[in-house]
């Protein structure tokens, strides 16, 4: 077991673990990441025990959350997002109690973890918002009012065409494949549509 109980093993949890959390804090919801960001920051919280640590670098990483929570609440920010990738090399690299001005992790190790960890957290992150960013290709609020053509029967469910795509439908009453339909609400990306009265087939 001692084998495993080393500032490089404990330097990889930490930064695998904490790249997850970002993740997690970037695209909330999914349960994976945030429950692989606490399965592997829990090992590595064990480890520091274990080994002990500087007190100012794990304070140093605490505060990174600080600028990235800053960086993605909106785009433009990506000095903040930057400068909280740098805050958590500098403090995961020197968390553990080394020699002098050296950190206990080994240097090789931590150049390529931390050229890799900063390209991915700065990769994904910023492909993350722009995502989250972006304004939608189709504003399902205009979609009321439009007409459109029944593709299926629609009643409790159905295909209909509006604005030259295909959507989930439902209807109060039974419309006919063919027929010409309104839209008359929406209910999440199911469109709910009654026969169009004004342009029968």
């Amino acid at each position: 077991m001692e084998v495993f109980i080393n500032p490089n093993v404990a330097y990889l949890l930490l930064i695998f673990g904490s790249i997850l959390l970002l993740m997690a804090l970037v695209t909330p919801g999914t349960h994976l990441l945030e429950g692989g960001a606490l399965f592997l920051l829990a090992i590595a919280a064990y480890e520091i025990f274990v080994l002990g640590f500087n007190l100012w670098a794990l304070l140093l990483l605490l505060l990174t959350l600080v600028p990235f929570i800053y960086a993605i609440q909106k785009p433009g920010r990506e000095w903040a997002l930057a400068l909280s990738i740098l805050g958590l090399i500098i403090g995961s690299l020197y968390l553990f109690p080394g020699v002098g001005f050296l950190p206990a992790v080994n240097p090789v190790l931590a150049v390529i973890v931390s050229i890799i960890a900063a390209g991915f957290i700065w990769f994904v992150t910023r492909k993350g918002l722009q995502a989250h960013h972006a304004r939608p290709l189709q504003d399902l609020g205009k979609l009321i009012g439009q007409t459109g053509l029944a593709k299926t029967n629609v009643r409790d469910g159905g295909s209909v065409q509006v604005a030259g795509e295909l959507w989930s439908a439902r209807s109060e009453k039974v419309i006919t494949v063919g027929s010409r339909v309104r839209v008359v609400g929406r209910e999440g990306f199911t469109l709910v549509v009654e026969h169009d009265d004004q342009h029968k087939a």
